[in-house]
């Protein structure tokens, strides 16, 4: 039973579609569409990715390319690149596929971090939630891995440069790391095994690991629910109307974006030749912040018992990400023993009510913009007339000073706000007119506020009482 039948004693289901729509519509927040709009874009990367199934060929088996784009006519390619240039050119519909697909993956990473976003800055993470908390971060992960595996396949120049921060990544593991790679490529780097290992974990492991969690996000968000806003009033998951609403518009923006927005070019880049890299290439934007602090890691190196390690890479590369991911996924408890609050919360925080975490969250999103926006350092360089040497160096001073400052000016605005609304709570909001007393003096009328407040935004009198 909905709100408006707990008001009214009428169902949902007995009313018009239209007024149900607009029902829907007045008590779903719109943050609350970032976990329906990650379900949808999955479903879109399931329909497309299956379409394309059917043309793939993850060989990395050398041929003559014969296809239809004559500049690599006779060219030495691998399978892998061919049927990708045969999808693109010769395949009906398969260019607005693979497009498609891509934009998909594009969209569902995205949605998922402002899904986790949403529930860090509304403590959303708490008791009971703690579950559909760590599912949302393990999808973070998986959509990620995702991206990265399907981003090998087409064996070209761009792809090739991500098999080459694999190697390097896996190679600064201590110890264990030659033999580590080796086992990865089954021989010798790039080897003739690597896509087809990646094209079975992108195709079956990661998209069975994923509608796993969103089937339990499902159960858990039924017997829990997602979490009622601070005023009270209760706000579900959107109803049907809404619902089918997003989904359409989804669909239609992923299909315009495969339409106009060329993405992916593989042709333009090249079949991937060992030892050559395209430039200015970067990789898509969620994993941007892995490449930016790649770069600008100073090139630290020390011997331990003759053996080197490549502090280099493995700190930005394995130790800075696996820390975050790690934190992420115990923040619950780190809050918990912090705070000593060990009571359940069926009410979401306002995020300018929970200052302290809300400039957590700004100081990670600005560290990650940092890193991401390092990424492109040479570009940055080249396109604005400035040495690398000072832009790199501009990323490493801001990377640490960046998130101080967004978490202090964060706090500050929060701090601010519940001010402002404990004071109009108080003598109420002004209305800029102005009138004169009866002694002679002049006063600004203040309207009184007409809302309900949370506890944090209430007089001292009223919380009091």
């Amino acid at each position: 039973m909905n709100l408006f039948s707990r008001a009214s004693g009428k169902t949902g289901r007995g009313l018009p579609v239209g007024t149900r729509l607009r029902q829907s519509v007045r008590e779903d927040e719109w943050s609350s569409l970032f976990a329906q709009i990650a379900v949808y874009s999955f479903g879109v990367l399931l329909v497309t990715g299956v379409f394309l199934l059917f043309f793939f060929d993850p060989s990395m088996e050398h041929v003559r390319y014969g296809g239809s784009y004559t500049r690599l006519d006779g060219a030495e390619v691998s399978r892998a690149y061919a049927s990708t240039l045969h999808i693109s050119f010769d395949v009906r519909g398969g260019l607005l596929m693979r497009q498609v697909h891509h934009w998909a993956t594009l969209i569902f990473t995205g949605a998922v971090f402002c899904q986790l976003v949403r529930m860090f800055v509304t403590g959303a993470f708490r008791r009971p939630r703690v579950p559909l908390w760590l599912a949302w971060v393990a999808m973070s992960v998986l959509g990620m891995a995702a991206g990265v595996t399907g981003g090998l396949l087409p064996d070209d120049m761009l792809s090739g440069g991500s098999l080459g921060l694999i190697q390097g990544v896996t190679q600064s593991v201590p110890v264990v790391g030659t033999g580590l790679t080796y086992a990865i490529f089954g021989g010798d780097f790039p080897g003739d095994v690597i896509v087809s290992r990646a094209y079975w974990l992108h195709i079956t492991v990661l998209p069975l690991a994923i509608a796993g969690l969103f089937v339990l996000r499902h159960r858990l968000v039924g017997r829990h629910g997602p979490g009622d806003v601070p005023d009270g009033r209760a706000r579900r998951i959107p109803q049907r109307p809404v619902s089918v609403a997003i989904f359409f518009y989804t669909v239609a923006i992923l299909v315009l974006l495969g339409t106009f927005a060329q993405i992916n070019p593989v042709w333009l880049y090249g079949p991937y030749e060992p030892g050559a890299i395209s430039a200015g290439a970067v990789p898509d934007w969620y994993m941007g912040f892995l490449d930016g602090a790649v770069r600008i890691m100073p090139g630290w190196e020390i011997d331990i018992a003759g053996h080197p390690l490549t502090l280099a890479v493995l700190v930005p590369a394995l130790i800075v990400p696996g820390t975050f991911f790690t934190l992420l996924a115990a923040y619950p408890w780190l809050e918990r023993r912090i705070t000593g609050d060990h009571s359940v919360h069926h009410v979401l925080d306002r995020p300018r009510d929970a200052a302290t975490r809300t400039g957590i969250g700004a100081a990670l999103v600005a560290c990650y913009a940092i890193l991401w926006a390092a990424a492109s350092n040479d570009q940055i360089a080249v396109d604005f007339h400035l040495s690398l040497y000072a832009v790199t160096w501009f990323f490493r001073i801001a990377v640490f000073i960046g998130p101080l400052l967004a978490h202090t000016l964060t706090r500050r605005l929060c701090h601010y706000l519940t001010t402002r609304e404990r004071e109009e709570a108080a003598h109420g909001f002004e209305t800029g007119r102005i009138v004169m007393t009866p002694d002679g003096g002049f006063t600004e009328i203040h309207k009184p506020v007409h809302r309900e407040l949370t506890p944090a935004a209430a007089p001292p009198q009223a919380r009091s009482s």
